[in-house]
């Protein structure tokens, strides 16, 4: 029998839209009635801002190829053009999808619970006068229309912004004769606003709908025949040519300025625009009729997040839960004492990310502490890790901290606590050209009576303790030797010019990740063949590399069970007789973010375990650096094994992808247990949580 090609392209799944099929199953959760009400309303939020980037960065990538005259293909072999064509008649599916949940469902049942978002056929006439008095006090004096002639030409158009086309009849002061206007909503105004109403109900309108109700207030004189919003996405991935540079800091804060008004990728309009406006908008962005998408309803539905922290009901949000903390951490307050004793594995947000912050915060502290290392990739605004690094550099402790300036649409934050830290005397470095550093790494160097100690926190996830609140990560806090001495070697490349280090413990991208991966999954297959236990499972948050995906194959034709756990996009096709038919992938998607990477080995009876910052793709194996780090303790493989099969149990919030590239959500039986992993993890490191759903 000859052996299956396994580079053959109808064994992949193009990257784009299996992105769209992730967005499609996050928008699944706002139609789950099992799901509380304010949370289906973020998930419908959380699809349309999903869109909103897949737009600006992967959409403007393809763009941009096409208009350089590439000939690149998928690794499905669609070109450019087939890939923009299928984007946009699935996004339109979407979109359709987001605008049914808004109006048929969440809508009606908002207002059941006396949560009102009114259009103005439902406005009562006092809600009426006071939206007047709004308009004319609060939102009047800060738009400034902008007619449309010869001598003024169509504005600059910030993307995402909200905007408005008037059309006009009539003679206006100068004796012009007016057919056209353009209204911008400033950012400042905010597009939910609550109405005062009696009782306990909440009566809240958009933005979008007062604007357009009282736009002839802003024309005296002239006739307004018709109002429409609109919006534009713009490419936002910054570009700076790195070997042409001297300052890659200023060379960012330049190009933040300009992302505002990058090339156009995406038009919307109100479903209602009539098509000559529409024409004349497409014309004016260099769009075409591919790049439209006209909506029955706000045309930024992100917005409507704001709703959820108007509304003040716990009762239709997710139940306050109170994260674990390991027993060690709680009876002994010297965590470097109970480091020594044993590596701490903490599994947030299920378990508190408080000790990590402590980590830092003691070291900074500590006299006996000489040196702090770490890298921040995404730490947010009034971090208090930042602070501790900041305290312990004016503690006169030495500090070096690799801060990623190119963490996509956190640069302006970055740039700004770079800036923090050097004030204080901390070594700020920007990674390496041409490689971004998305390893999230922390070493802590002490002295102690038997010598020098050096203790490191190793993760999957940012130092963010609030997404440290919403995402699923391992970090792991140790101070094995090896380990520790892998970590200085790490930090002596970034920051020196230095040979790759050979490491006794860890596995490095951009040197040996890929390699190492391909490596083991071999392996595997060898030990299949030879009749000995042989088993992957593999959790993260992509997979796209396609010599991941071959070496995958392989190890499935070899008989190897592979069990993937992918969030999001996922170019392996599943199921394939003769090359994938052993291989299993699932998505899990609920209330925390799915976020860790963790891949498992049988190895002929002798498990590896590995937590990692990367995913599974070409940038994370050859353009970053990452760190794959080993868990050694028995007991913590334990734990993460039975994370995993939890996952793999999981039969009410997980998909399965189908070999067409469709997912299906696992169906329970009638006579089988609700498993929702996420809601049983909660259970086991927070003792005393109520379930998330009753099912």
């Amino acid at each position: 029998m000859d052996s299956p090609d396994l580079k053959a392209s109808q064994n992949y799944i193009n990257r784009e839209l299996s992105f769209l099929e992730f967005n499609q199953r996050v928008l699944a959760q706002a139609f789950d009635a099992t799901v509380p009400l304010l949370e289906r309303l973020r998930f419908l939020c959380i699809s349309s801002s999903n869109l909103d980037e897949f737009f600006e960065i992967r959409v403007a990538g393809l763009k941009q190829l096409l208009e350089l005259g590439s000939g690149q293909f998928a690794t499905d072999t669609l070109s450019l053009q087939e890939q923009l064509a299928a984007i946009h008649q699935r996004a339109m599916r979407l979109c359709s999808e987001q605008y049914r949940c808004l109006h048929d469902i969440l809508m009606p049942a908002l207002e059941k619970q006396g949560i009102s978002l009114q259009g103005r056929s439902e406005w009562s006439a006092a809600a009426e006068k006071w939206l007047e008095r709004y308009f004319e006090n609060e939102i009047e004096p800060v738009l400034s229309p902008l007619g449309l002639d010869p001598a003024r030409p169509f504005p600059r158009i910030q993307n995402k912004s909200l905007n408005f086309i008037v059309r006009l009849r009539g003679i206006d002061a100068f004796g012009r004769d007016s057919e056209h206007a353009i209204v911008q909503a400033p950012r400042s105004l905010p597009r939910v606003v609550p109405v005062p109403h009696e009782g306990t109900e909440r009566t809240l309108m958009l933005l979008s709908v007062i604007v357009h109700t009282f736009v002839q207030k802003l024309f005296a004189g002239i006739e307004v025949l018709g109002c429409y919003q609109f919006r534009v996405t713009r490419n936002s991935d910054l570009f700076v040519d790195e070997e042409e540079i001297d300052d890659l800091r200023r060379a960012l804060e330049g190009e933040l300025a300009h992302r505002r008004y990058g090339a156009a990728v995406r038009l919307e309009t109100s479903s209602d625009c009539p098509e000559d406006i529409v024409q004349f908008l497409l014309h004016q962005f260099a769009l075409t009729d591919v790049d439209m998408y006209r909506m029955p309803g706000p045309v930024n539905l992100n917005r409507l997040s704001a709703i959820y922290d108007l509304v003040q009901r716990p009762d239709l949000k997710y139940p306050i839960f109170t994260p674990g903390m390991p027993k060690r951490l709680i009876a002994n307050s010297d965590m470097f004492s109970v480091i020594r004793q044993n590596d701490v594995l903490l599994h947030h947000p299920y378990q508190s990310f408080a000790p990590v912050m402590d980590f830092v915060r003691l070291a900074a502290a500590d006299p006996q502490v000489l040196a702090i290392k770490q890298t921040l990739y995404r730490a947010g605004n009034e971090s208090p890790i930042v602070e501790a690094l900041v305290a312990a550099a004016n503690a006169g402790k030495d500090v070096t901290v690799i801060v990623e300036l190119r963490a996509r649409f956190d640069e302006e934050a970055n740039i700004e606590l770079s800036s923090r830290l050097q004030e204080a005397g901390a070594h700020v470095m920007y990674g390496v050209v041409g490689y971004k550093t998305h390893a999230k790494v922390t070493l802590v160097v002490r002295r102690e009576p038997g010598g020098i100690r050096r203790y490191c926190h190793l993760g999957t996830g940012n130092y963010h303790p609030k997404t440290a609140r919403a995402y699923t990560d391992y970090g792991l806090l140790t101070c094995n030797d090896e380990i520790g001495q892998d970590v200085h070697e790490l930090f002596l490349q970034l920051t020196s010019l230095t040979q790759t280090p050979k490491l006794n413990k860890l596995i490095q991208s951009p040197f040996g990740m890929h390699d190492a991966i391909i490596a083991k999954l071999a392996r595997e297959a060898e030990h299949a063949r030879a009749g000995r236990p042989a088993r992957v499972i593999a959790k993260m948050n992509a997979l796209v590399e396609p010599q991941a995906i071959e070496a995958l194959y392989r190890a499935s034709c070899a008989g190897v069970k592979v069990d993937l756990i992918i969030r999001g996009v996922c170019a392996l096709r599943p199921g394939v007789p003769g090359v994938s038919e052993n291989i299993t992938v699932r998505s899990i998607v609920g209330r925390f973010l799915e976020h860790s990477r963790v891949f498992y080995f049988e190895n002929g009876g002798e498990p590896e375990m590995w937590c990692a910052s990367a995913d599974w793709m070409e940038r994370n194996f050859f353009r970053r650096v990452e760190v794959a780090f080993p868990i050694q303790r028995d007991t913590h493989r334990q734990r993460i094994l039975r994370d995993l099969t939890l996952c793999l149990q999981d039969n009410v919030q997980a998909w399965e992808l189908q070999a067409d590239g469709s997912y299906k959500r696992v169906e329970r039986k009638a006579d089988e247990k609700a498993v929702i992993a996420q809601s049983e993890m909660l259970a086991y490191y927070a003792p005393g949580m109520t379930p998330l759903f009753t099912a």
